[in-house]
């Protein structure tokens, strides 16, 4: 034999791991693909062993062939600087290999050619569905994507008509609302999302309803509608805190504004938790880690994603077509009763 025929590695097949086994390569086949359930029979245990024994690693491209599928899930998202879009995407790409896929993202910023331009790239590389995180609700792509018959899901938003999972963002508006209600402040302000997203319409609603409950006013002044950006947070926070009559508490809707009007607050001397209790949302895991710990909305990224998931994959018409996971208020010292 030649040096270099000694140096070329034997591809351990199906096959191979069916004779070693004393099984048909269909068995083998269907006890090795981890789409789906593994079986726990002894068989099932005794292939897979030989299997690992003998070094067999399943080629996911050409059993994608057979299927018609690549094994692969498309991502889009804005940005990846976001917490909230990279935690997205950890969750997605987590859930996806928990069911034998591989993630890939693109990022598209806001622009809709852009995402356009992201997505027809995704879909060239022959992703099996693809899962959009992007936000606006006037947003052309999904209905082009339901006209074209390309699978695809929402993720942390709604347009209504798509499959989506996101969280229930109308009762996290409402849990950080209550809870500074129930703290005793009635001069409350909302730093909000930009108006043509799901999240910021439906966390205003969840805020509106705790107030009507409580019988409070929430004056046009008191309520800012901004991006989702750090220096969004500070403009807004400029605005609200910079005159003589301030607000007791502010809510703020999602981690990054909060952050931001905690900068502004301690830059005019006021103490967070006491001169001014503010309450985030998303608990991205920054927040906790902060001078003053930020109370927070805690958004269940695993749980979206899993949903988003099975969404994506169902064979069951019977499935959900939108689900929404509850949120959970987490206090911290950025919130206290009113003096």
């Amino acid at each position: 034999m030649a040096e270099g025929d000694r140096n070329i590695r034997h591809v351990v097949t199906l096959k191979d791991v069916a004779t070693a086994s004393g099984v048909s390569i269909s068995t083998v086949s269907r006890i090795l693909d981890d789409r789906t359930p593994p079986s726990r029979s002894a068989t099932a245990e005794r292939v897979r062993a030989i299997a690992e024994e003998l070094g067999y690693r399943r080629n996911v491209f050409a059993s994608g062939l057979r299927r018609g599928a690549t094994g692969t899930i498309g991502v889009l998202v804005p940005r990846l600087t976001d917490a909230v879009m990279a935690l997205m995407f950890e969750a997605v790409e987590r859930a996806a290999r928990q069911r034998g896929y591989f993630a890939v993202v693109a990022t598209c910023g806001d622009d809709g050619d852009e995402e356009r331009r992201a997505t027809e790239t995704l879909l060239d590389r022959n992703v099996d569905g693809l899962v959009l995180a992007t936000a606006r609700i006037d947003d052309s792509l999904p209905a082009s994507l339901r006209e074209r018959g390309i699978p695809h899901v929402l993720a942390l938003r709604t347009d209504g008509v798509s499959p989506a999972s996101l969280g229930d963002d109308e009762t996290g508006g409402y849990l950080a609302m209550r809870h500074l209600l129930d703290l005793g402040h009635r001069d409350i302000a909302v730093v909000t999302g930009p108006w043509f997203t799901s999240s910021g319409r439906d966390r205003r609603s969840g805020a509106n309803r705790a107030l009507a409950e409580a019988g409070v006013d929430l004056p046009e002044e008191r309520v800012m509608a901004v991006g989702y950006g750090l220096d969004h947070g500070m403009e807004a926070a400029e605005t609200l805190l910079g005159g003589t009559s301030r607000p007791t508490a502010i809510f703020a809707a999602n981690d990054n504004l909060a952050i931001g009007v905690l900068s502004v607050a301690r830059s005019l001397g006021l103490e967070t938790g006491k001169d001014l209790s503010i309450v985030g949302y998303n608990d991205i895991p920054l927040v906790s880690r902060l001078p003053v710990p930020l109370t927070s909305v805690r958004t269940p990224f695993d749980q979206i994603a899993s949903s988003a998931l099975d969404i994506l994959l169902a064979t069951d018409p019977a499935t959900p077509q939108i689900v929404r996971a509850l949120p959970t208020l987490i206090p911290r010292a950025s919130t206290a009763p009113r003096r």
